[in-house]
């Protein structure tokens, strides 16, 4: 189910979509160096959990379904680009799920988002880096941080470029990748969190770069959508990869 908007959350997705096109007309590389980037829980009795949001994929989810109380999971974090996806990065110690803060979001992005740019020989002056407001995202050590590394390129809650709240229908993880996993990663019926995991590098991995060109140019068609409902929903549009 998506995120209710309220009233003044309209006129900034507005704004951030009008933004967005103009600055990736001005610059036609930009869409190649943005990394769009969240994390899902992952149930081993198949339940996705993105809190408050709707995911999207070939088809529009909206299934209820009835879940445990304190099931099996672990806390998957990926950044998409259209080049390629950073991840899956598991939130856990010592082989046990955790939950995410401040300074484990800071350790992830310290110990392995930025490892893997370098590894991939990607120029962090270049790198467009993409996360919602959620409470360890915009945690003060790590703005700072992300302040710091992506200078004048980082979208985010309480930054320059400002992320609207509420808008997970315009996220490349929320509308394709947490949807696209959950069709696939449970084919494989793990039985336990190490076999789930496996599941989730597989399916992760075995996403062609032709499906995330894809994803990335229907992000600018969202928001152009959106501009044209007002800053509302996108409640018409369903991401399909044929």
């Amino acid at each position: 189910m998506a995120n209710k908007l309220n009233a003044a959350d309209l006129p900034i997705r507005l704004e951030f979509c009008q933004k967005m096109l103009q600055m990736v007309e001005e610059d036609g590389n930009m869409l190649n160096c943005l990394f769009m980037s969240d994390e899902a829980h992952f149930d081993l009795n198949g339940n996705i959990n993105k809190q408050n949001c709707r995911i999207w994929s070939a088809s529009n989810p909206q299934t209820l379904h009835e879940t445990e109380l304190h099931p099996l999971r672990v806390t998957v974090w990926c950044a998409v680009s259209s080049r390629f996806i950073v991840g899956p990065y598991f939130f856990e110690e010592n082989g046990h799920p955790v939950t995410v803060t401040g300074d484990r979001y800071l350790n992830m992005l310290r110990e392995f988002f930025y490892p893997e740019l370098r590894r991939k020989r990607i120029s962090f002056n270049s790198v467009w880096f993409q996360q919602d407001g959620a409470g360890p995202h915009i945690a003060q050590p790590v703005m700072t941080e992300l302040r710091r590394k992506f200078p004048n390129k980082l979208i985010s809650r309480n930054s320059t470029f400002r992320w609207p709240p509420r808008s997970p229908d315009l996220t490349a993880p929320d509308f394709f990748l947490w949807g696209h996993c959950k069709q696939e990663v449970y084919k494989a019926k793990p039985t336990n969190l190490n076999e789930l995991k496996q599941s989730i590098r597989a399916t992760i991995a075995a996403i062609p770069v032709s499906t995330l060109q894809a994803v990335m140019n229907n992000f600018l068609l969202r928001c152009r959508t959106c501009i044209n409902e007002q800053g509302g929903h996108l409640n018409s549009i369903i991401f399909k990869t044929n």
